[in-house]
This record gives structure tokens, sequence and C-alpha cells, in this order.
């Protein structure tokens, strides 16, 4: 990179790319040669921020100026203000959810400023294409002391001595899965990386971003255990990851990072990149290696574990993407580094993906062992729409076959023994936040057709039962529900988690088996009062306009698909019910809560049966108008 007095970082991960972050980079620097300061100002491509949602998004150094959802319309504007009259543009800025204060510089904004960054530690920092730049930033710097100051049995047991568990899922301690597999006799060994991951963004953004940190986490990890060939498991969809691995391994091949001989240490590895249909079971174990050896992707029975007998029957090591970013830390840092953060039983950093009823979207990384609560407020910026009435209701952790945890578990410390306690797992480090306006019924139903349509249908028990309790938890939703299907639910979970041959079919019922535990009300009130009370589920649902507290805004009605609502502006409206989908598009788009879920039976009734009901249902509470609430109607 050349030295200039300032540098334009902009994001290159998939989600800026797909807001046209490339074609904002070219502008950049038309505009820039435009205004002769090519010279002083250089644009340089990035690895992802971790605010998806927000870009493209523009980094300016050393000032830190963070600006988001850029475009290329706004980039003449941008260097002209920025760069010729040297007022940064407020504008641009990222803003505060709440009170939407702007907020220039990144390490202010509370996304970021609440994170501890190991190994995210290069986001944003560095041209993932450019391997120069990782090594800058001490990069291969562990897999040489590896490779020249250790022996296999001192990295295995730095490794084990940090404790450091799998990232990808159960949370297995990683140095107790190396040590068997370098005591196995062996010709030939494998070093795998899981970069399959169909939820978590986290590691689809490292593959992304630091491509170079995977790499030398693998050279170490095939060192300790006396690989001499390695594969990197990617989705075939993630083309933006695959491109960026399969460039940083030619160039580490290049630099003889891989090959033959590595830095003169006579350690042989080969590295390459194999791309994966997508398939969800494809993240376990055993069926990623079917799948890299030809063979349908299907699970096999356990023992011999792949440490044992893994791939082509030879001792095999799989970790996923952020298990083996953390390995160069442990390695260059020590044992007791790494054990500074998290818990004794949990130590380190995670990665978690964040996403749904919350402000701040995206991957971040904090210690093993915060509180939910505070990944929920210090760092997500709460619920969207808290000062309108909107509360946390709950959050699904561990992807597709994680669970759903209530509010009272706010205060959990996230380690892998807590949150399994709890009927979840961390798993993919998924968590997607719901607020009150999310019915549990619904979400696992969800999760469970996921489920269902990503069983590899080996087994029986998976195979049968998680479309058993799919079509359950469907006719519960559309009002066929009976009293026994919750106990029938119940005892269908255990059987897979008893029967199933592999950790999917184990962990697939996690949806359901929580919902229940935590929210059961709700599934009572859908098989005994047919009755949803979110409106979520549409065959259990009558929406009601409140003509008390309704300030006739006009925003439903302009929503209605229907033309169902009929009433004069700054009047209070009306559903005419024989129109009415029941799609609830109303509901989710008035800003003032005067729409009412009310149950199935209520279609029915007459205006004032409905006008009894709902009052019975949510007492009239005063709407006081704020000064937003002034100026949001204006706008309407």
């Amino acid at each position: 990179m050349k030295k200039s007095r300032t540098n334009l970082m902009v994001c290159a991960g998939s989600g800026c790319v797909g807001a046209k972050s490339l074609k904002v980079k070219n502008a950049l620097q038309e505009e820039l040669k435009k205004w002769k300061l090519e010279d002083e100002v250089t644009v340089v491509l990035s690895g992802c921020a971790g605010v998806c949602t927000r870009g493209p998004i523009i980094t300016v150094y050393p000032e830190e100026i963070f600006y988001e959802n850029i475009k290329i319309e706004d980039v003449s504007f941008l260097v002209e203000e920025h760069f010729l009259k040297g007022r940064p543009v407020e504008k641009f800025m990222y803003k505060e959810p709440v009170e939407r204060l702007a907020i220039p510089r990144m390490s202010e904004i509370p996304f970021f400023k609440h994170q501890v960054l190991r190994v995210l530690r290069n986001k944003g920092l560095i041209d993932p294409d450019k391997i120069e730049e990782y090594i800058a930033r001490d990069g291969y710097s562990a897999a040489a002391k590896a490779l020249t100051e250790m022996t296999p049995e001192e990295i295995i047991k730095v490794v084990k001595d940090s404790g450091i568990r799998g990232r990808g899922g159960a949370g297995f301690p990683v140095g107790v899965k190396w040590e068997v597999c370098a005591k196995m006799d062996s010709g030939q060994k494998y070093m795998l990386c899981n970069g399959s991951a169909a939820i978590k963004d986290g590691d689809r953004a490292l593959m992304e971003s630091d491509p170079h940190e995977i790499i030398e986490g693998m050279i170490i990890g095939a060192r300790a255990i006396g690989a001499t060939k390695g594969y990197i498991y990617v989705r075939t969809d993630y083309t933006i990851a695959v491109e960026r691995l399969q460039k940083a391994i030619d160039q580490a091949t290049e630099a003889g990072l891989l090959g033959e001989d590595i830095l003169g240490s006579g350690f042989n590895f080969d590295l390459q990149v194999f791309r994966g249909g997508g398939a969800f079971i494809c993240g376990e174990s055993t069926a990623l290696i079917h799948s890299i050896e030809g063979k349908r992707g299907t699970p096999r029975l356990i023992p011999p574990r792949s440490a044992e007998a893994g791939l082509w029957g030879k001792p095999t090591i799989l970790n996923n993407v952020e298990t083996l970013a953390n390995i160069p830390l442990v390695i260059i840092n020590g044992a007791d580094w790494f054990k500074s953060l998290g818990t004794d039983d949990s130590p380190g950093t995670k990665v978690f993906a964040l996403t749904g009823s919350i402000n701040n979207t995206g991957f971040v990384e904090v210690p093993l062992g915060i509180p939910i609560r505070q990944i929920l407020t210090d760092i997500g910026g709460g619920v969207p729409g808290a000062k309108r009435g909107r509360k946390f209701k709950a959050v699904h952790i561990g992807g597709p076959t994680g669970g759903s945890l209530p509010e009272s578990l706010l205060d959990m410390p996230l380690t892998f023994d807590d949150i399994e306690k709890a009927g979840a797992v961390m798993g993919s480090g998924g968590m997607v936040f719901m607020d009150d306006n999310s019915c549990m019924v619904a979400m696992a139903k969800f999760f469970l057709e996921f489920n269902a349509d990503e069983s590899c249908g080996k087994c029986v028990p998976c195979r049968v039962g998680t479309k058993i309790m799919r079509d359950m938890l469907i006719a519960i939703t559309e009002g066929r529900g009976r009293e026994q299907d919750i106990n029938a639910l119940q005892e269908i979970s255990y059987d897979l988690i008893v029967g199933s041959m592999c950790g999917f079919g184990q962990m697939a019922p996690n949806p359901v088996l929580t919902t229940i535990k935590y929210f059961r009300e709700e599934y009572d009130s859908h098989i005994r009062d047919k009755w949803c009370r979110t409106g979520m589920c549409r065959e259990l649902a009558t929406f009601y306009i409140d003509e008390r507290i309704c300030k006739g805004c006009g925003v439903c009605l302009r929503a209605c698909p229907t033309k169902a609502i009929i009433g004069e502006k700054k009047k209070p409206h009306k559903i005419i019910q024989e129109l009415c989908l029941h799609c609830k598009t109303c509901y989710d788009a008035c800003k003032f809560r005067t729409i009412r879920v009310l149950p199935f039976s209520a279609r029915e009734a007459s205006e004032t049966e409905l006008a009894e009901l709902a009052e019975a249902i949510a007492p009239v509470v005063a709407v006081k108008k704020t000064e937003k609430a002034e100026k949001m109607e204006e706008v309407e």
C-alpha cells in the first residue's frame, strides 16, 4: 500500500459488495482523480466491518470517520465536502438508534466500542487479497514459531492448556482432539476446515476478510497432528469466500508458506479449497468427510471418531473456521493470554451473528461469559420500536438446531455449559432476537420446517420424526391443534434425541422443547383458544382497530393490500372484516399500537362485540403524543 495522508477503507464483504461497494470504490477513485487528490487519498478494499445491513461502508483513516449506506450518487458530494473543504459529512455517519445522534468515529460507536477483537482484529483494516498486509500485522509469525521452534507435542500442550473449545458446534476441547489424532500411527493424515456453516455469517466474514488467518491455523494444526494434506470445505454459493481463499492459498504457496519444506523446517503441507453443495447436514463431520470423498453427504455411526479414522479411513482433524482462526493467537501469545478472557470452562472470545428484532445487526466478537443482556443493549442497541412499546421477548441461539430463551434468562452468561443447561446450544453462534410481536409457536414451526427439509434421511428417527413434528406444528398454527399434541411433541423429541444417528437429529427438536418449556402458554392459546396473540398465525388472528386511540394517520390504510381499511385523515379508522386477509400488514405498519389481535372466533362478532372484546383483552392505555410521534404523523 502506498503512503498517503488518508486511506479510504471500502468494505468488500459480501453484504457491501451486494450493495455495490465495488462501484462506489471506482466512483471514489474517479472523483479523487478529478480533484487531483489521488496521491493524497488512497482507496483500499477491506474485509467486512460486521454491520452488513448498513453497507456500503467507508472508513476514513487515520481519523477513523465512519460512513454508512454510501451510494454512487453520494460520492461527489462526500469527496468535495470531506476532502476539499475538510468538513466530515454528518448525514452519512452512523446514527445512534434511539436518539438518532450522529457518531462520527468508528471506535465511539457502541456496536464496535463494546466488542473485544481477537480473531476479528484485522476486519476492515487489511485488504484480504494481499498477503503482505496480513504479514505486516504479524501474520504467519505463529506458524513460523510452531514450525521452527516447537515440537508437535509442545504445540498440542499449549492448545490443551489454553482450554480452547471448538467454535462450530458442541464445544469439544480442541487440544484433546488433536492429541488423539497425533498419537495415531498412520502414513497419511488430514487437516480439514469446516467453512460450510449456513447460518453463521461470522465464519463467512472471516473467510472473506482474513483468509490467511485460517490458513495459518491449519498449518499449525497440521504440524501438530502430522498431516500433510488439507482441505477447506466451503459452500459453493459463498463465491467471494471461495475466490479469496483460493487466492490466499496461491499467495501462501508462492511465498513458501505452503507446499514442501515450509520455512526450511522440513514440514510439507498442501492445501486446497473443496466446494460443497450447501447441504446443512454437511456441517456434521462425518457427512462432510463423505462429501469430500465424492459420496453422498450423510453421517455414519460413531465410533470410530474422525481423529482415528476419517477421510479415506485415515486419521483426520476437522475444525471450523473460527476455531482455526484462534490457533495462531494461542501459539504466539500463550495459553494464559488466551484464558485471560472468558470463563474457566469457556475461555476466550466468541463470534456471534446478531439478527432479528435488534437495532444493530451484524457479527460481533465478545468474551465468553458475557450476559445476553449486554449484547442486546450495549452492542445491539436494544429492540427497535422500544419507545413505541415494543419489548424484548426471546433470543434464539444456535441456529436451526438451537433453542429459544426467554427474558428471564437475559442475565445468563454466554458459556457452553450455561447455554446447554438452558436447552440451547452455542452451535454456529447465530442469535435471533425477537420482540413481543413474535409468535414462539410459529418460530418453532419455522425451524422444524428447515430441519425436516435438511434431514439426510439416513436414520428413521430423524427422517420421520422431524416431519411428524413439523406437520403437528403446522396444524397447531392453523387452528387444528389438539390437547394431546404438546405431550406428543415432547415424546417424539426425546425419541429423536435418543435414537438419531448424528448430532443434527439429536438437536433438531431443541426449538420445540425450549418453546414449550418457556412459552407453554402460547401453545395452550393456539390449541384451546384458537388464538395467536401476536397475529403471526393468520388463521388464528382477527384484527380490529381500537377507535378510541386511533390517530387516523392513514399508515394502515395505505398498507392494506385489499383496501379493507376505511377512514378519514385524523379520524379513527375501521377494518371491514369481510375484506380482511388477516395478513398482519396493518398491525406491523401501525406506529401507535392501536390495532388489536383478537381470537379467530371474533371474525363473526359484531362491531360492538369486537370493541368489548378488544377492551377486555387490552385495556386502553393513554397514548401521549411525543414530539417524535407528531413528526412521524406529519411525515405520513
